[in-house]
């Protein structure tokens, strides 16, 4: 990811939101901070099937081929998987767990923009025993049927175990679709299948039932109606402000949304599922988010969302710059 460019909106972001404790502290309700050192830049986000209350983690680029299993009742590392047989990763974004009980980790960021002929995927079974370990992960080769892309958003769908990948794109991007199985041998293709507009994807999830897609942006997210991947836009979403935005994951019992974003002690917010576990609203009615469109707001989340505005215009800002320079 362009981190520069990200990390001056979340400084000015959490800044600005330092002021309004009632906006930033939320209710605790399965809010979390992850406490370990190691993980400066967790980028994606996904709830354990084997072990409830744990979510896998990851560094963003130049980590190594890690995986940190974080209980959500702590925030601390309980087991730190070493992936080996996949090489050196260069910009780890994304992670999923599938129904056949395996993790898949997505590669699949571009630092050059878009530029890379192709990227990778690694699969490898979740252990039933949360302990440090290494663990031989099966590696993919993707490649992209209209050119390479930058992306930071992968699903496994949890029925059928296909692989999808979401692009990040500032005009917004598309679903793109997997073949039915991987195969280790030769390169994958992936193939748009879906609008996504609107935001510029940084992680998203689809419900344990597979029945509905959440796709994430820096400031805002969107619900989608799967539809068997030919997906209809449901309803635009809050999210809490937590700074840089980079990862969400539904729960496991599919109730509530946990999203993530980057910096060290980075903190973990709920927020309520469409249709499930909570409230009607499509901002989630009650906690602390912001809608890209800006609407839906009270009284004590106003600062915020302009400092949230300010933080968009900057970015776009600097990203012409630098396209410039």
């Amino acid at each position: 990811m362009r981190r520069s460019l990200a990390l001056v909106a979340a400084a000015l972001v959490t800044g600005a939101l330092a002021a309004p404790a009632s906006a930033a502290d939320g209710d605790g309700n399965g809010k979390f901070t992850i406490k370990d050192p190691r993980i400066t830049e967790s980028s994606g986000l996904a709830a354990s099937r084997r072990h409830p209350g744990i979510y896998w983690t990851h560094n963003d680029s130049d980590d190594g081929a890690y995986l940190y299993a974080v209980d959500g009742s702590t925030g601390e590392t309980v087991a730190t998987i070493t992936m080996s047989g996949v090489g050196s990763p260069r910009d780890v974004e994304a992670v999923s767990v599938g129904p056949d009980g395996r993790i898949y980790v997505g590669d699949i960021g571009d630092n050059l923009g878009g530029t890379w002929p192709y990227v990778w995927i690694y699969r490898l079974p979740e252990p039933k025993e949360l302990k440090d370990r290494t663990i031989r992960a099966t590696q993919y080769v993707v490649k992209y049927s209209d050119g390479p892309r930058d992306a930071e958003s992968l699903v496994v769908h949890p029925k059928t175990g296909r692989v999808y990948i979401v692009d990040k794109n500032e005009k917004g991007g598309h679903l793109y679709e997997g073949p039915a199985r991987l195969s280790a041998s030769g390169s994958n293709t992936f193939r748009p299948v879906a609008a996504v507009p609107d935001l510029e994807a940084t992680d998203a999830t689809l419900s344990p039932d597979g029945e509905h897609l959440v796709v994430r942006s820096y400031f805002g997210s969107i619900a989608y109606d799967w539809n068997g991947g030919r997906i209809q836009r449901r309803e635009r979403l809050g999210v809490p402000f937590l700074g840089q935005g980079e990862s969400v994951t539904y729960t496991a019992d599919g109730t509530k949304l946990m999203y993530g974003a980057e910096g060290a002690g980075s903190p973990v917010e709920p927020q309520d599922a469409p249709g499930g576990g909570g409230s009607d609203s499509p901002s989630g009615k009650g906690s602390s988010a912001a809608s890209d469109g800006g609407g839906g707001l009270n009284g004590t989340l106003r600062t915020g969302a302009l400092a949230a505005g300010a933080a968009l215009v900057v970015v776009f800002a600097l990203r012409k710059l630098r396209r410039r320079s």
